[in-house]
């Protein structure tokens, strides 16, 4: 059971560097590389998200180190806005943030090269 329990703890730790980065910075590298525009919304807020979170987490750090699962709940959270059958990232952006953007004004200045501000090469 020990040498188990170290295997676990072992993958649980690399996980979250191939979750939270390796994966998420190959995908974003595609997604540059794609014509489509929908995989760069998907990438560019899962990074707003994973910057988001790590500032939190900063910021949060003597708290959060009383949660015993928060790196499983941060490992968790991140693989549902990585996976591209969940595309979380884009989800809570469309859903919500874009809904606060448009509310609230915070792109009237924004001079993009299509009327939504997004264009593809």
């Amino acid at each position: 059971m020990g040498r188990f329990w170290t295997l676990l703890s072992s993958l649980h730790s690399l996980a979250g560097p191939v979750v939270m980065l390796l994966y998420p910075l190959y995908a974003s590298v595609i997604a540059i590389e794609s014509p489509a525009r929908e995989d760069d919304e998907q990438w560019l807020a899962y990074w707003i998200f994973y910057s988001l979170l790590t500032l939190t987490e900063m910021v949060l750090q003597s708290l959060l180190e009383w949660i015993p699962i928060w790196y499983t709940v941060k490992l968790v959270l991140t693989a549902w806005l990585v996976l591209p059958q969940t595309r979380g990232a884009a989800f809570i952006y469309e859903r919500f943030v874009r809904e606060q953007i448009k509310k609230y004004g915070f792109l009237r200045h924004h001079h993009g090269g299509s009327p939504n501000g997004k264009v593809k090469k």
